[in-house]
């Protein structure tokens, strides 16, 4: 089977894979259940079972016998807060403030700041628009999952802000949920319009008259994925500091990035 295949079947950037091979990257429990699976091949075709302790070959004995509702219940254990390490993701509609909050937070936590799309942009070589106009919709996702992918290999601890609408594809979705200490930013459809416009922007509004009211729709469309986060952060508002100071808040609350953690 060639990386690419590969990649296409467990969901796994090729970049990463070729990390692995390089025998320079950490794989998670998780990824490698996935990469078996593709591979159609048990753990212990991946792993020398001889050199496993001996509770390690029992629980991957009873894995292989378990049934396929209780191996999804072990794999989202395994892929739960231990995986997410102290990588914060922020997500919310555009205008909700996760750039300005994503890169003062990064910097009041002495952490990196990274922006997705930015990160897209870098691999694809070209703008979002032109990726998107160049590869389609699909396209833009693969090197969506792939940026995501890279920043879980590259970060033990970050502050990542991401598209809006990166909630339309729950299979990333899903990954970011389980890679990542989520917040949702959450404001009203005027708040984030407003705010939008106040940068400058003026192109949500120019020539169409039912933007509110699509605005809106969208929110609606996309709170119940949104509300799937770890937790949410309520902007309405509130000043740019008095949410900075939540939002620090917050994350040292939860602990999502332990003080301890390299």
């Amino acid at each position: 089977m060639s990386r690419r295949v590969l990649a296409e079947t467990s969901g796994v950037s090729p970049r990463y894979l070729a990390q692995l091979e390089g025998g320079e990257g950490n794989i998670s429990i998780g990824l490698l259940f996935r990469i078996a699976e593709a591979l159609g091949v048990s753990i212990d075709a991946l792993v020398n079972s001889s050199e496993l302790p001996a509770d390690a070959r029992r629980v991957g004995e009873a894995f292989a016998a378990a049934d396929m509702a209780t191996q999804a219940q072990v794999r989202d254990l395994l892929s739960g807060d231990v995986t997410k390490a102290g990588r914060i993701c922020l997500i919310g509609l555009r205008g909700a403030g996760k750039s300005t909050l994503g890169a003062a937070s990064a910097k009041a936590l002495d952490v990196p700041f990274i922006e997705l799309n930015s990160e897209i942009e870098a691999a694809g070589g070209i703008a979002i628009r032109e990726i998107i106009g160049l590869y389609g919709p699909e396209g833009y996702r693969q090197l969506e999952a792939d940026a995501l992918d890279q920043i879980v290999a590259d970060h033990n601890r970050a502050v990542v802000a991401v598209a809006g609408g990166i909630v339309g594809n729950s299979d990333i979705f899903d990954r970011l949920l389980n890679r990542f200490h989520t917040i949702w930013l959450r404001a009203s459809p005027e708040e984030h319009m407003a705010r939008v416009r106040a940068q400058g922007d003026t192109r949500p509004m120019e020539g169409n008259p039912q933007a509110m009211a699509q605005l809106r729709l969208i929110l609606t469309g996309r709170e119940a994925e949104y509300g799937r986060a770890d937790v949410v952060l309520d902007t309405e508002g509130c000043s740019a500091p008095a949410s900075l100071e939540a939002l620090l808040a917050l994350i040292e609350q939860n602990h999502f990035i332990p003080k301890d953690m390299p």
